[in-house]
This record gives structure tokens, sequence and C-alpha cells, in this order.
């Protein structure tokens, strides 16, 4: 861009498709546009950077989730990409509402008939408006509260048409720095495959409450878990029904008193890595709006569309790789890289090398116990992981990224954050030996945890 910079769009949007009303560009297309002339620098790159979240808020389509799940890799962050990177990062928040006339239009041809015989109560004004589809808040005829998820009209269209588009999500992996020089070589069209695959479940609903009725099965009366049910009978492609759940926000909590903190932060992790031994799933989006905090010190856990199921033989290479991490054993960190498919047969990181790079994100297992996490730490993971710029930058070089390692990176990135973000404080080293069956419950949650269990044995 020039000095002076295009105005970004503030007509009534289509909502059908993603556009941004740039001479006929998809709104996907003219980010790609702007972004590869991003070499402009200083003021007017800044001003870009957030007029690229912008344009990808407007469009709600596949690049807005594709950035949702790569903003967890940082470009350069100490450099001059880190402004766009920080526009990446807004798109994590919430997007703009639609008028309630169309949401209402969409309940009645996705229902059958009109709000008032489906709820007792409706409320027009949402509780959240998100990338695909925004939240009301509504009430049945028995009188039980409950949450209602509406897609915006022309939405699952519009993700279609950009998932067919190989070569706009090439040119936006190649721009967003995912295949650039210096990053871990990457075949680009499985991996824009699996990025599809989960976006292409995200609008589909009945996805996705097949994905949260299976973990508001496995948790049904947990002491400290909690998962929203399901109403199927009022849930459809573009329509779901949940319990409303209430509670703390992420806001709100992040100044509560530490020992709350520390609790839910032990919560979350024993729900995402616990979820992953015992169901064989990743919870594969925790970003912090998908949680609320209850004085109590249980975490809801909120938005189950985007879930990855690994295969029992995956699943044991993943638990293999961070028990490795855990116990510092380097040899054992590169067997289960070697079979995840991160290391190349011949010409990649030798064990000591490779367990060197990978020290900092095993610290909380490996450290002084209890472990702090902080934000200092989970920036110093995310630079010493992720960045080529940064002093494992030749040890990236010789990785590979595989598809499948994505969503587990990805959740393994989100820990980090949140529980730094909470500060929060455990045996952490102690808590995963639990989860693997090789310890005795580390703390009171974990003794709760196995009276769960034992109870619905």
């Amino acid at each position: 861009m020039s000095g002076t910079e295009e105005p970004v769009p503030t007509g009534r949007l289509r909502r059908a498709l993603p556009l941004a009303a740039l001479t006929g560009r998809t709104a996907g297309g003219a980010v790609v546009a702007a972004l590869q002339g991003r070499q402009r620098r200083d003021a007017a790159r800044e001003r870009a950077a957030g007029r690229y979240a912008d344009l990808l808020g407007k469009s709600r389509g596949v690049l807005m989730k594709a950035g949702q799940m790569l903003s967890f890799m940082s470009l350069d962050p100490e450099g001059s990409d880190q402004s766009v990177q920080a526009a990446f990062r807004r798109l994590q928040s919430g997007a703009p509402a639609m008028p309630w006339a169309e949401a209402e239009a969409v309940l009645v041809r996705e229902l059958g008939g009109p709000v008032e015989r489906f709820f007792a109560e409706f409320g027009t004004e949402p509780l959240a408006a998100a990338s695909i589809g925004q939240v009301h808040r509504a009430r049945l005829a028995d009188g039980r509260p409950v949450a209602v998820k509406v897609q915006y009209p022309g939405i699952a269209e519009a993700v279609r048409a950009d998932l067919a588009n190989v070569e706009l999500l090439t040119a936006f992996l190649r721009v967003r720095g995912v295949l650039s020089r210096g990053m871990p070589t990457v075949d680009t069209r499985a991996l824009i495959e699996e990025i599809g695959g989960r976006i292409g479940e995200e609008v589909d609903y009945r996805a996705e409450a097949a994905n949260q009725r299976r973990f508001a099965e496995a948790y049904a009366g947990h002491p400290f878990l909690r998962v929203p049910a399901v109403f199927g009978e009022l849930s459809t492609g573009r329509v779901l029904t949940t319990e409303l759940a209430e509670g703390r926000s992420w806001t709100e909590a992040a100044g509560c008193p530490q020992h709350l903190r520390d609790r839910w932060g032990e919560a979350i992790f024993r729900f995402l890595w616990g979820s992953l031994r015992e169901l064989g799933v990743a919870y594969a989006d925790p970003h912090p709006g998908n949680y609320l905090f209850h004085d109590d010190g249980s975490v809801t856990f909120l938005d189950f569309g985007c879930v990855k199921e690994f295969t029992p033989d995956r699943l044991a290479q993943i638990t293999a790789l961070q028990r490795a991490g855990a116990e510092g054993d380097a040899d054992g960190v590169w067997r289960a890289s070697l079979a995840l498919g991160s290391l190349r047969e011949t010409g990649g990181p030798g064990p000591a090398e490779l367990h060197d790079w990978m020290s900092a994100q095993f610290r909380p297992l490996t450290g002084k116990q209890p472990f702090t996490y902080t934000r200092e730490h989970a920036a110093t993971v995310n630079r010493r992981m992720f960045s080529p710029f940064g002093p494992y930058g030749a040890v990236l070089k010789k990785l590979t990224m595989p598809p499948h390692t994505l969503f587990h990176s990805r959740m393994d990135a989100g820990v980090t954050a949140i529980l730094g973000a909470l500060e929060a404080t455990a045996d952490w080293a102690a808590i995963l030996a639990e989860l693997d069956g090789l310890g005795p419950p580390a703390t009171e949650l974990g003794a709760q945890a196995a009276g769960f269990r034992a109870g619905r044995a």
C-alpha cells in the first residue's frame, strides 16, 4: 500500500459470500494480495496489519479460520513481522454480529417453524459473535436456559468455495510464513487438506454437536470439568442448541486470587492432556474465549467445532514424545519425533540437538516442581520453537511438519499460553505421570478425578 490507505469497506456486507467489495475480489484474495506486498515497513506496515485482520474478520471464511489455527506460529517475534503477527492474533477475538432478522431467518428455515414454537423466550441480542456464527440466550418451555448458536447465512458456501481454491490457500500459507525459507519442510497439499478438513467440519454444526456430546457424556457429573449438554432435537447443520453455561470470563478470571488461578490451570491441563489420553481426541481450539471459570475451581469448556481424533498408533506416538520429554530422555524424544514424521530419515538433527531445541517446551515437566507457567516462558517457547530467525533456526530447517502434528502443536502452544497468562503453579510432572498411569493422584483435584473414574467404572 502507499501512504494513502484504501478504506476498509464499511457498507452492508453480503453475508452469503465473504466479499470485501474490492473490485470483485473475495476478501480472502484481497488479504493475500495485500500480504504479498507487505514488504512496506514501519507505520504503513502496522496500519496494513490491522487492515488485514479487519478484512479477514469481515470475510468470515476459510482464511479467518486458518489464521486462527496458525496464530500460535510466530513469523518473527522480535522483528518487523510482529505487527502482522499481532493482526492475526486479533482474529481470536469476536466478530461483528449479524442483525436479528437474518439470525431469525436461519432459525426458522433450519428448525422448520417460527422461533416461538421451539423456545419460550429468545434473546435477539447475541451473547457472542465469532467467525462463522453467533450465540443467543434462550429458554425452553420447561424453563431450562439454553445457548443457541446460529450460523451466518452463506458461510458454509463461502468456506467450501475457499477450500476449493488451493492456489489461494497456498499463497496464504506462504505469506503467513508457514512455507517460508527457514521453516520446517511442509507437504503443502496435505497441510491444506488437514486444515480444510477441520474447517469443513466447523461449518457443519452436526459434527460439532457430535464432538460436544462425546465430551459431555465423558465428563457428565465430573467434579471440576464441565461440558454443556447438547439438545439434538433443536440442533441442525446450521443451528446448535446446548445448555447455557455461565461463569467468569477470561478477563474476569485473570484478576482473581492466585489459588483459584492455580486450580483453573490444573483443571485445563487435566482436561486437555487427559482427554487426549482417555478419549483419543485433541480439543484443538484452546483459546481464552472457550473457557468459563467458576469460584469452586471448576472450568466449563465451550466450542467443540475444532476437534482432532487420532488413531491409537498416532496417539501412542504423541504421548511417547511427551513422556520422553518429561523424563529428559533425548533418545526417546528423537525416536518419537521420527515416528511422528517430524524428522527426515537422513540429514535431520540428532537426539541431543533436537532435545535441546525442545527443552523449553518440556521445562514445566523437567524443571523444579512445583513449576509456575509465565508469559515469559510462553514467549520463550514460541521464539525457540517457531522462529526461523531465532537461535534454533538451523534446527527448524532440518525438520518436517506433517499435517497431523498441526493440531497437537496448536494445543501444546495453547496450554502454554493459557497457563502462562494464569501464572498457574503445580507439580505438572507428577500430574502428567498420573495421567499416564505411572503414579498415584498427585493433587486434590487428582483425587477427585480418581473418585469420579471409580464411580463411572
